[in-house]
């Protein structure tokens, strides 16, 4: 019998009862009158009544012959020499014993059930919607468990990381046989360490390996071993392996590794009871006890690396780390064709094109620019995705969403359109550097007045000097700018100045590139892979004479490549002025127009900046 026959059944079962219930009280209803007091006086007195029946609340009875159609009566009763007048009368009659039990019970079992409802809920929102289980086990393991259909990531959705796809092959191997991996003596690594900055895929290449693989996934984040009660964490460490190995082959995933294995030691209280201290310890000590042949795998990853405590990362418990980098030109194509698949794309669209665009973004950073691009086409209702799309999609990821109804005065918007053009001119006009995209004198961001968009074409991993200088100069143009026309100078290249003056400083103090100064390091950056940070220094450890000659060269270098900017548009005059000019009527320039208005720009510098474009 099928269950919707069973359901059927259930329904005709509890209509019949309902009939039944409900003819039962139509009957009686019909055949009993409910009678006053007084009423069953008379009846008493004058013989009516057959048989009564006596409750502590209600008298019940039968009338000698029916009284208005109606046999049998109800009453409550008043009167406490009833007893003796039943019997003046002759009248039979019975005393009925009311059950009391199943009150009693009920006025004892009430209020403990409401008692019991109460803590049951407390008890649920402290156990975190676990029912009566929440409290109990608190030491449990929280990870979530991904089975093989869980998944359903794999390696053809990771695009970009052919590195790291080859290095945790030999996962996916041993995972799929363990006893035969090791025919040759090999062990598989204990724990395997993914690193790489934020949003290039580590957690979707740990998921892609289970998915590969075919065996369950516990995922679980560092910092959900972490609690308020001390040894939770550490009791939650060991559920966690003791689930992997009844479930193996397995694989255990941690994120955010640096949230649990932060360095012990480092700003702890003396005398406090740490307990990411204990979590850890319980750790290292699982990582000891750790059979890699019994098929568990343990991966993680971070974007600290250098912050990790060092027993974690010695050889016998995270035997290999692997790098999981932002893609390279290559890398970036391939990662757009997995995310384009989703979207309607214009037929002369061009990949390489955009990957050009997209030098130094992760796959989190090109998953975002394809989602904007599409929300840009619908917004603009168009039937596909275009290259414009593409195009304004990077702009605002890069400079930041369009401010039109700032309105700012005709003066300060002249000021910002030399300006603008100031950076573009000079870029142009300086061999090998980034290729201007887009300049534009529309306010964007939270204080950016104008733009110019400078993206380079191609990866780069070592700049020179004179390239060094070259950057600087374009920094430095829209302040030139600024002081040729206006002759003096504004706030707006605040940000410019801050940036030209931290490159300065790091030629004269990190790459010796001063010749007085000679080739010494003065400053060491602190390594990091979180972007954005500002650069830390170590404490320094020379001299004051040292600190004001350093000083005096930064300073020395930012003048001249100032000089040597401001030539450059001093040669450019005209040009300047006509490209301003056409910036403040069309607000935005795009690469092929400034081409066509910089046409016979000359880089005419003095003998003497051209010598000290290649050192002084």
């Amino acid at each position: 019998m099928n269950r919707g026959n069973q359901i059927s059944i259930w329904y005709i079962f509890i209509a019949i009862m309902g009939i039944v219930l409900l003819r039962d009280l139509w009957v009686q209803s019909q055949t009993i009158e409910a009678i006053p007091y007084s009423q069953f006086e008379t009846y008493l007195a004058d013989g009516a009544i057959e048989d009564v029946t006596i409750g502590s609340t209600t008298i019940k009875g039968i009338f000698t012959s029916p009284q208005d159609g109606k046999t049998g009566f109800v009453t409550t009763p008043v009167a406490p020499d009833l007893a003796e007048r039943l019997n003046e009368t002759g009248v039979t009659y019975t005393g009925a014993v009311e059950n009391t039990w199943f009150t009693t019970l009920l006025s004892w079992v009430l209020p403990a059930l409401f008692f019991v409802g109460i803590w049951m809920f407390a008890i649920r929102r402290l156990g975190g919607g676990q029912g009566m289980g929440g409290l109990m086990s608190i030491g449990k393991s929280k990870a979530k468990i991904y089975v093989e259909s869980d998944t359903k990531v794999t390696f053809a959705d990771v695009a970009g990381v052919d590195e790291a796809k080859t290095e945790l092959q030999e996962v996916i191997d041993f995972l799929k046989d363990p006893k035969g991996y090791g025919s040759l003596g090999a062990r598989m690594p204990k724990g395997i360490l993914l690193v790489g900055p934020p949003g290039t895929g580590k957690t979707l290449l740990a998921r892609a390996v289970a998915g590969e693989a075919g065996v369950p996934f516990y995922s679980i984040s560092g910092s959900e071993f972490v609690e308020m009660f001390v040894g939770v964490g550490a009791a939650r460490v060991r559920d966690l392996f003791e689930q992997a190995r009844k479930a193996a082959p397995a694989i255990i995933f941690i994120d955010e590794l640096d949230a649990l294995g932060r360095a012990r030691g480092a700003g702890n209280i003396q005398g406090g009871n740490d307990e990411r201290e204990q979590t850890l310890n319980q750790l290292l000590s699982e990582l000891d006890g750790f059979d890699p042949s019994e098929g568990v795998v343990l991966l993680s990853a971070t974007n600290r690396p250098e912050i990790l405590d060092p027993a974690l990362l010695r050889a016998g418990r995270f035997d290999r780390q692997v790098l999981v980098d932002r893609p390279d030109r290559k890398g970036r194509v391939q990662i757009l064709k997995v995310h384009m698949k989703r979207i309607v794309l214009a037929p002369d669209i061009d990949l390489d094109d955009i990957a050009a665009l997209t030098t130094g973004f992760s796959g989190a950073d090109l998953a975002n620019l394809v989602n904007e691009a599409a929300l840009l086409a619908t917004r603009r209702r168009g039937d596909v995705v275009t290259m414009d799309d593409f195009t304004r999609a990077i702009e605002r990821i890069v400079a930041g969403l369009e401010k039109r109804n700032r309105l700012i005065n005709p003066r300060e918007r002249k000021i910002v359109a030399y300006h603008e053009m100031g950076h573009a001119l000079v870029s142009m006009a300086l061999p090998g550097v980034d290729e201007v995209h887009k300049v534009s004198i529309i306010p964007r961001g939270i204080g950016a007045l104008g733009y110019t968009i400078q993206r380079p074409t191609e990866d780069r991993f070592l700049m020179t000097e004179a390239e060094l200088r070259d950057k600087i100069a374009v920094l430095m143009g829209g302040r030139a700018a600024e002081k040729l026309v206006f002759d003096h100078l504004s706030t707006g290249a605040a940000d410019d100045l801050a940036r030209a003056t931290d490159i300065a400083r790091s030629m004269v103090a990190r790459y010796g590139m001063d010749p007085d100064l000679g080739s010494v390091s003065y400053e060491t950056q602190q390594s990091s892979f979180l972007e954005g940070q500002a650069p830390r220094y170590i404490e320094r450890s020379y001299s004051e004479a040292t600190a004001e000659a350093m000083d005096e060269a930064v300073r020395e270098l930012l003048r001249e490549v100032s000089e040597q900017a401001l030539e450059i548009l001093s040669a450019n005059r005209d040009i300047l002025n006509r490209s301003s000019d056409r910036l403040l009527k069309v607000e935005t320039l795009d690469q092929a127009e400034l081409r066509d208005l910089a046409r016979g720009l000359r880089n005419e510098t003095s003998n003497e900046t051209k010598v000290t474009m290649n050192g002084r």
